[in-house]
């Protein structure tokens, strides 16, 4: 509708209205021309937060004692998916699979010591997809597995063809390592429950470095399209953070989780990780206590960075135009099954882990997601959210449905495993396979000879009842039923490429 202003006369209507209409017809085509529409030819940035060894011990996540207000707002903001699974819960393997967008199985990688290059040379990593797009990609901190933290100017155990730049900063955790308190001596901090209240303020210690160093970066490529990867260390051991995020967590309010009588009965010995083969390590309540407190404190320190990198997104007006992921390697336990600690098992403690993704073309649609998604999804995810092209052969699926509808039919199920090495309770290396669907988990050690574990979730969330120990015919049926589907993705074979005993 053209409006003619009350004190022009209708010869200026005459002369006008052409050219209104003109104008309007020539704005109905704007759309139709490609780089014409304000935005349309800027590419989502990408934001991609990997934090270490972080358990679902998050308020988003349903965690009580959790203090986690900036990640519980990421969450809020994007959508936060409530059953997401890893597919080797230890540092270097799951960081590859993601990484690559392969199984362990694909890239042959199951310990600390093996590059997924040994197996597949060419594969085209994330950010080499989002380089090849004409994306600028650094990585600050822990992406790949290294050290924690790597000594200055280290690269660790990296892949240089992912990025562009590298930053490695380190901080007083790192320099102060004489000040850590080890619970096992016998054992290196970053293997042991260890801790530290550290003096000084965040940006002195290495992960409020790396957000710094992040945020950094953030202002000087604002300007054009960017893959930043920022990896925390922590809540990783040694559990390290400023003493007023130990303040949050007074002893006097924590608890050991709850486990039934005889909790291990039923339960494979190959099922308990090597390095933690008795309940506790032998250790203490009171010292099992104070490492649950620091393992929270360092929660909580983490959430501060990944509040500051969310401010400066904001300050930076980046906010509308980055896609934010925040995910962690693997999940994590507390002392679950009578005194589980730390990683490499295949219990949902350790198999789940947090995953969500804030993406602006999907900000009307927010919330939890309650299917079963895998690690190997994020890779297809991310690339098909910033409409660049991804390698063939991916071995996940993009999420873009369940960002588009958190409810939208899925049929998702989860495979996760783990080497064991050969000790004074397994004759030889087992492999241990995982499948996880929307009730069951089902796992096998060594194809069944070292034991067998079904756990219905529906009425088992804890995992405390084998039902694979004398199966009813029901938990028979469903064996018969989620066995040939798991080794359609893990064959749980002992791989014939080198693995490192010690470093599985």
């Amino acid at each position: 509708m053209i409006i003619v202003p009350a004190n022009r006369s209708r010869t200026f209507y005459s002369v006008f209205a052409p050219i209104q209409r003109l104008a309007f017809s020539f704005a109905l085509l704007i759309p139709l021309i490609p780089g014409l529409v304000d935005g349309a030819d800027e590419p989502p940035n990408v934001l991609f937060i990997a934090v270490d060894d972080l358990a679902c011990t998050l308020g988003c996540y349903g965690d009580l004692i959790a203090k986690t207000p900036h990640i519980d707002q990421l969450a809020a903001e994007g959508v936060c998916f409530q059953r997401a699974y890893n597919q080797l819960p230890l540092c270097n393997p799951t960081r590859a699979s993601v990484m690559t967008g392969l199984r362990p199985d694909q890239i042959k990688v199951y310990d600390l010591d093996r590059h997924f290059r040994d197996e597949v040379p060419d594969a085209v990593t994330l950010p080499q997809a989002f380089q090849k797009a004409g994306y600028f990609a650094a990585r600050v901190g822990k992406i790949y597995h290294y050290n924690v933290p790597a000594s200055i100017g280290t690269d660790g155990f990296d892949d240089p063809p992912s990025w562009n730049r590298t930053v490695n900063p380190s901080g007083r955790d790192k320099v102060e390592e004489e000040l850590i308190f080890n619970a096992e001596p016998h054992r290196k901090i970053s293997a042991a429950l260890s801790w530290l209240a550290a003096n000084g303020d965040d940006t002195e210690q290495t992960d409020g470095m790396i957000a710094t160093e992040a945020i950094r970066i953030l202002e000087e490529k604002r300007n054009e399209p960017f893959f930043l990867g920022v990896g925390f260390f922590r809540p990783h051991t040694p559990y390290v953070a400023p003493k007023k995020y130990f303040a949050q967590y007074p002893i006097r309010e924590l608890r050991l989780p709850f486990s039934p009588t005889d909790d291990r009965a039923d339960i494979p010995v190959a099922a308990f990780a090597h390095n933690c083969p008795i309940p506790n390590y032998g250790l203490d309540e009171e010292t099992l206590l104070r490492a649950t407190q620091a393992y929270y404190a360092s929660v909580s320190f983490i959430d501060a960075q990944v509040g500051r990198l969310m401010e400066a997104l904001d300050r930076l007006e980046l906010a509308d135009r980055t896609i934010v992921v925040l995910w962690s390697d693997h999940g994590y336990h507390l002392g679950e099954h009578d005194g589980m600690w730390q990683k490499r098992s295949l219990f949902e403690q350790s198999a789940r882990a947090p995953l969500m993704i804030r993406s602006p073309e999907h900000s009307q649609n927010r919330g939890n997601c309650d299917r079963i998604v895998e690690f190997v999804d994020i890779y297809p995810t991310i690339t098909d959210l910033a409409g660049i092209k991804a390698p063939e052969g991916l071995a996940g699926r993009s999420l873009r449905p369940l960002l588009n509808d958190v409810n939208s039919d899925w049929n998702g199920l989860a495979v996760t495993q783990v080497l064991r090495p050969a000790d004074d309770r397994l004759e030889t290396p087992v492999m241990g396979c995982s499948i996880r669907t929307a009730r069951y988990r089902y796992t096998e050690w060594g194809d069944g000879k070292y034991g067998t574990e079904l756990y219905d979730h529906h009425s088992d969330p804890g995992e405390f009842h084998n039902l694979a120990v004398s199966p009813d015919e029901r938990a028979t049926r469903v064996i018969r039923r989620l066995r040939p589907l798991l080794k359609n993705f893990a064959s749980g074979e002992i791989p014939e490429t080198p693995f490192n005993p010690e470093r599985l």
